[in-house]
Formats: C-alpha cells, structure tokens, sequence
C-alpha cells in the first residue's frame, strides 16, 4: 500500500514529471547563471526528496503479529497478525550468524553501495546478454526490501526503474542496519510465515540467536525461494542452497572445518512446529489492556514458567478427575515486585476422545485476573492491623465458641471449637469465629479501607454490603491482587515500601505505603503463618534437613467454590487458585486439600531463601500472662513476648482470678463458710461455662474450678463468675427445623455448659421438660413462633434466653 497524495505516481514517470517542473522553471526564469544553478538544485532536491516521501506506508506500518516473550526473550506466545500472516515485530539485534550468512548469500557489498550496487548491475547485464535471457538480477537487500513491500509486483522496467528510484529514498532515509532489520521482518519463509522471528520459531521452536550456522544458512537462502520449504517439495534443492552458502562461508574462513562438517549434516527442518503457549493467557490479558501494542517483553522467566507448568499440568490431569478443571499460578520476585511466572488458566492438553468431556470448561479465561470469593485468605491483613494498633498481642486469647453477631452466625470450617485460643494460633488454623470477632472489633468499615489501601481493586460496594462476611470471603478478589498482598507484607517485613506488582520489563513497580502495617506487624504476621501445618507432613518439617520456612495460608470460597494457596518467602511469593472458571461447587475442594499440595510443589524448584532477619528496631518486648497473652495480674504467672513498636496495647488480663479454697484443696469457700485464716488463695484460669466446654477438649492440663463446698453455696460465692452457659442456641436465634427424608419433622438439639458437675433443669415456655447431668444436651420439637427457654440447676442459678422457630 503507497501513500495516496498528489505526488503519487509510478514507474519512469516520477522522472518524467520530475524533469518536467524542472524544465519549465529553467524557461520561465531569466537566463542568468545563478537562477539556473538554482533550477538545477530544485531539481535535484526534489529528485532526492521525492522518493523519501513517496516510500511505502507498509515500511512500517503493516500489521504486525503480537508477541510476548520472556526476560530472556524466549518466546511465550503470539497472536496472528490481521492479514493472517505470522509476522513477528523486528527484532533490536539481529544474531551475526543470520547477518553474515544472508549479506554473504545476497548482499555481499551491502555497506558500500547507496542501494544500487553497480557492480551487481555490470554483472547481470553482462550474463544476461552473453546468455540472451535473464539468467541474473542485480537487487540488492534494499532493493529486495521494496519489492517485499509492493507485495512482489509484476516485474517490468518500468516498475524496476521505480523501485531502484524508492530504494534511493530508503537509503536516504535509514540506517543499513535498520533497512537489515526491516528485511529480516518481512522476508517471506513459506506459508504464512514472514520475517526472521517468525521463521525461528515455526522452524526450529528457537530465539534467532539460538540459531546455528546451518539453520541461519538456510533461513538466509530460503526468502530467494520461498516454496522450498513445503515438506516433501524440492527438500534437495534448498538442501542444496544451504550446502552452497556453508561452502561459501567456510571457503572464506567464516566458519571452522568442524563447523562446516556439523552444518552439512544437520537435517533440514519438516512441517512448521506449533508456536509456544506457555504464556496465552498472559498474552490475551495484556493485548486486552494495550490493544495497540505489538511487542511485549515481560518479566517472566522462561524456566520458571516452564517448570510451573509441568507442575500444573500434572496436578491438572490428577484433579480434573475429580471434576476440577481450571487451576490458576503466580509467582513474584518479592525484591523486585516482578512476576516471574504467571499461568493463567489450566492448559487444555487432553486427546480428542476426551474433547466432548472437557468441552466448555473455561480454558481460554484468564483465570489470574478474576475476581473470585476470597474465602479466609485476607485474615492475614486483619492480624497485621490489629498486631500493628496494639488491639490483640499474638499470644492473647480470643473467644471461639458459637457465636450470634447480631444475626451474623459464622462457623468454623471444621465445625468445631477451641473454647478460647491465642490470637496468633487462630490465624495459623484458620478459625472463622475470632476472626470474625475480631473484625468486629477493628470495625469493618476500617478493614474495607485498609483493603483498598493495599491493593484490592475489587471491592465495588460499600463496606455495609459486605459487613463482618468481608473477612470470611464476603468479597471477591483475584489471585493477582491476593497474591501482589502477600508480596506487600513480605516487602514492609523488609523494610520496604509496598509495591504494585509488574509483569511488563518497560513498566516500573508503583511503590506506596500502608502505615496501618508497619514492618514489625508484618514480620509476626508471616511468623504466625510459619505455623501453618503443612500438607501430608507432621510438625517436624523444621528438623528436616532441606525444609525452608515459608509463610502460607489456604482459603476456601462458601460452598467449596474457589480453592486458594498464597505462600510466601523472603525472595517469592507463589499464588494458586483451583476450582471451576463457570463457578461450579466440588464437595471436598478446600484450600489445604487441593491448592496447597501445588503450592509446595511449586516452592520445590524455586532457590531456596534464608527466612526474614527479624526487625528487631520495629519490635518492642513486653511482659504479658503465660497463658493469656494479656497484660498480667499478680494472679498471672508471665512471659516476655514482641509486639510491634507502634502498638499501645493496655488490656489486663480477664481470665486469671484468684480463688479460695479450703484447707484440703477440695472446695472453694467463702469468708461467709469459712475463716479467712484456714483458706488457701490460689491464681487460676477461670473460662466461662461454654468457653470451657470446649477449651478442654483440645487442653488436657486444663484443671476445672473446684466446686464449692456444700455449705457455701449462694449467689455471692460466685462473684461474677457465670455459672450457666448456653451454647445452642444463642439469644434470639431464628431456627429452621428441617423436614427428614420420611417426611416427619426433624428435632433441634439443646447444649448447654455448667461450670460444675451438676444437674440442669430445662423449661420451655415455663414448661418442665427434662434434666440433664454433665452432658446436657436435650433434643425437641417446639412448634413454629417464639419460645422462651429457661435453665435452672441444683443451686437455683438461672439462665433465660429467647428463640424463635421459622416454619417452611
């Protein structure tokens, strides 16, 4: 295509023209010396010029395909380009293989003539006409260039006269290495296959400067005879022409008698290999973000990616037997903010006989990108926050028993409870209940904030939509975002700001900060996550000679819909998602069944890292209960543990009391029993009833409050200990009875805890309904709308709540 203007004609007639105005100018002026020097120098600036301005809009303009390579400029994927040809972009260096063997094949004067080569011209004309037909041409590479760019027109004089004229221009107009450049993108190699890049990795699945001499020996001949190339088509003739260009280069000296003797030996290349894939989805997200961008150089590292994607490739085949068909990887270079591998989707290898079962699963989206259920895996930046204020210290206990937050009914993944646990083993189990009650003291509105602040994009509704769930996987986020958090809290446990995450080389890591997390807050965060158990490994990975310490947490999406890894060391953070792209739920996906065993096998071939040096100037020791983690009383024995610079923490213990029993040891008593001078005043860990229901379960040392002795009893023995305790259900719960599977209506089971061995009394609507002793749990089925329920035991202690029962 030629620029379309006034001036835009063809063939001998741009001479024509050309001397035309140059004659009229030399009549109509006046007959002096100066004024046709002038004539003449009009003449010839238009002669110069004229060529330039008429040079192909094509040069450089055509459509080009888009690619993307690694930081090693490895090939990772590319787009056809709109005119269906695989044209890759030229390159800024071409190899010196290539350069030596194709200016030897056709060019050999290429740096000293203007684009004509006259000796070239000599030659051809001389064998043409001792031959008495064209037997030779004289087109030089630049000449060559221009034809290419015509699209190979018909030949005539005329059109030669032409293109000798516009390669005139070309050399006016550029560099000889660039006009090289141009030529290597746009010499045709067979098919649809046009220029250097292009040609390489079609041929030989290889960079251009991979090549050896007789793979460049061969893309050198080739473009003189493009057709050569079709499998089982004049193979010994291109055989042939590259063998004479071997023998041509090592006659010269160019190349070794070793190298010649290897290059005549190597095969020629069969059919076209497929182009990699390894980075399409990549590839597909960034031509969505820059449309009219052709080259992307990114950050990737070819072996990583590769590596990563024989990992997935085999967990893929393992868990789409299980009806999970999409997985989705990151991994970052945590001191540069850079993404060194990135996988965006499953890749779609199976057989043709498989192809009806796995059609339609989302192969094609870039899974990476989308917003999914977060499940629990932001609990992290909560802990940080909270460590960072002086809200919670690490070994401080939090409340995990069932838990009504104003209608809000949260359960722990595993159905079970802790009854009090230390803030810093909730997060490395994953408790649902502190973690909520937690949020629910930063405040929600706060964490949305914080979110924002860090980097999730993804959060489109006002922090209310989302209320206390945001922490249980209320909101959505994308593996990009949740895994570029990580890397954040890795860089501020370092002492560096915080950074968006990159994967283009030309783009520079956006750094910002987050003073609600400072480096101390970050460190005993990821040191929480150490403790983390890992997949089908007992505790004592640490004595493991090879094990590194990585920081990591699972997550799993309400309904098993999303599946979530995020691992962390000093120098990578790796992200996994698995599940299903179109959102389909999998009974058993979770987090640490599914995603966590690719994590670690993902961690197993990137370089090993030393863990992070402590911040020790950003952390601070103070003196706290041994079992608490809350300021002490002198009921407490302590321990010293670190708490971030930053954090103002003030709260006394609650839980330690000092009691007072009688001389046996037996029996608490009080100054209205029992003299004061005959007790014994011993510190002990006082839980509440439904705390201790299920602290000692899980803590078999707990020692349970001696019962008081018979002939104290009375409301002041107790102070404010609570005595009764109802676990289920909490106050003004709405409970739904379900119907069983014959039909009938099925019961709603009571729990209740005492804090002693004794009876309990149940009453419904003022109604005596049965006792129960040490376990009491009562199952019934109370009619549709509210009931009161009342428990009473052997000393007369009472505790009310209400209920109400929805009927279908």
């Amino acid at each position: 295509m030629l620029r379309k203007s006034k001036l835009f004609i063809t063939g001998s007639e741009i001479i024509k023209h050309a001397s035309g105005y140059a004659c009229k100018l030399l009549r109509e002026l006046p007959g002096t010396f100066y004024n046709r020097t002038y004539a003449v120098l009009l003449f010839l600036i238009v002669l110069l010029t004229l060529p330039i301005i008429l040079l192909p809009d094509s040069l450089h303009n055509r459509p080009y395909s888009q690619v993307l390579y690694s930081n090693d400029s490895h090939l990772l994927g590319a787009k056809i380009a709109t005119d269906e040809q695989w044209r890759f972009p030229y390159t800024d260096q071409l190899p010196e293989k290539y350069k030596i063997a194709v200016l030897t094949f056709e060019d050999k004067r290429f740096y000293y003539h203007p684009g004509i080569d006259p000796i070239a011209v000599l030659r051809a004309a001389f064998q043409n006409f001792r031959q008495k037909k064209i037997v030779s041409g004289a087109s030089t590479l630049s000449m060559q260039l221009i034809r290419l760019l015509h699209n190979n027109s018909k030949r005539t004089w005329t059109q030669k006269l032409y293109e000798s004229y516009l390669t005139l221009g070309l050399e006016l107009s550029h560099s000889k290495e660039t006009i090289l450049k141009l030529y290597a993108a746009h010499a045709p190699y067979g098919g649809n296959i046009v220029g250097l890049s292009a040609a390489s990795w079609r041929y030989f699945g290889r960079t251009p400067q991979e090549l050896s001499w007789a793979e460049s020996a061969m893309l050198a001949v080739l473009p003189n005879s493009p057709s050569l190339i079709h499998p089982g088509k004049n193979q010994q003739l291109l055989k042939r022409k590259r063998d004479a260009l071997l023998k041509k280069l090592h006659a010269e000296d160019i190349i070794s008698d070793l190298d010649y003797t290897l290059s005549l030996g190597e095969p020629l290349p069969g059919k076209p290999l497929p182009l990699p894939r390894n980075g399409s989805h990549l590839l597909e997200t960034l031509v969505q973000q820059h449309p009219e961008k052709i080259l992307f150089n990114s950050t990737i590292n070819n072996n990583f990616q590769n590596q990563a994607m024989e990992i997935v490739s085999r967990h893929h085949k393992h868990l789409s037997s299980r009806m999970i068909y999409n997985i989705s990887v990151i991994i970052i270079d945590n001191e540069t903010s850079q993404v060194v591998a990135y996988i965006g989707n499953s890749p779609n290898n199976n057989n043709d006989n498989s192809q009806t079962v796995f059609k339609n699963k989302g192969y094609q989206v870039d899974i990476t990108r989308r917003p999914r259920s977060t499940g629990s895996i932001l609990k992290p930046v909560l802990y940080a926050a909270m460590l960072n204020e002086g809200s919670i210290t690490p070994d401080m206990l939090i409340s995990d028993v069932p838990t009504n937050f104003a209608g809000y009914m949260p359960e722990n993944f595993s159905r079970t409870y802790r009854g009090v646990v230390p803030a810093k083993e909730a997060l490395a189990l994953s408790l649902n209940i502190p973690a909520v009650a937690m949020l629910k003291d930063y405040r929600y509105p706060r964490f949305y904030r914080l979110l924002k602040k860090i980097g999730i994009t993804s959060l489109k509704q006002p922090p209310d939509h989302y209320g206390l769930a945001l922490i249980l996987g209320g909101a959505e986020s994308s593996l990009y975002e949740i895994s570029s958090v990580y890397s954040s809290l890795v860089r501020i446990a370092v002492g560096k700001n915080p950074s968006k995450i990159t994967v283009l080389t030309d783009t520079e890591p956006e750094e910002f900060t987050v003073p609600a997390i400072t480096p101390g807050a970050a460190y005993l965060t990821l040191e929480a996550l150490l403790e983390v158990r890992r997949p089908g490994v007992n505790e004592f990975w640490k004595s493991y000679l090879y094990s590194q310490k990585i920081a990591w947490k699972t997550g799993t999406s309400l309904g098993h819909r999303d599946a979530w890894a995020v691992g962390v060391t000093e120098k990578y953070t790796v992200g996994v998602w698995c599940g299903n792209a179109a959102g389909e739920a999998v009974t058993g996906m979770t987090g640490m069944a599914v995603a966590s065993p690719l994590l670690f096998d993902l961690f197993s071939f990137l370089p090993k890292s030393e863990w992070i040096v402590s911040p020790y100037e950003d952390l601070k020791s103070v003196t706290v209960c041994s079992i608490s983690g809350y300021l002490p009383t002198p009921q407490c024995n302590t321990k010293q543990i670190l708490i971030p610079q930053s954090a103002i923490f003030d709260k006394q213990c609650p839980y330690h009391r000092l009691i007072h029993l009688d001389k046996s040891g037996k029996y608490r008593v009080t100054n209205k029993c029992e003299s004061v001078n005959n007790m014994i005043h011993t510190p002990w860990l006082v839980l509440s009833p439904v705390q201790e229901f299920y602290y000692k379960k899980h803590n078999l040392s707990y020692q349970k409050m001696p019962p008081m002795r018979e002939d104290c009893s009375g409301s002041a023995a107790y102070g404010e200990v609570q005595r009764i305790s109802l676990i289920y259900p909490s106050a003004n719960t709405k409970v739904f009875i379900p119907i069983d599977i014959d039909g009938e209506k099925s019961q709603i089971v009571l729990k209740a805890a005492h804090i002693e061995d004794t009876t309990i009394f149940w009453h419904i609507d003022d109604t005596y309904i049965e006792s129960t002793l040490e376990f009491h749990e009562i199952a019934i089925q109370p009619e549709p709308g509210k009931h009161k329920l009342t428990l009473v035991d052997s000393s007369g202690f009472s505790l009310t709540r209400y209920f109400e029962v929805i009927d279908r």
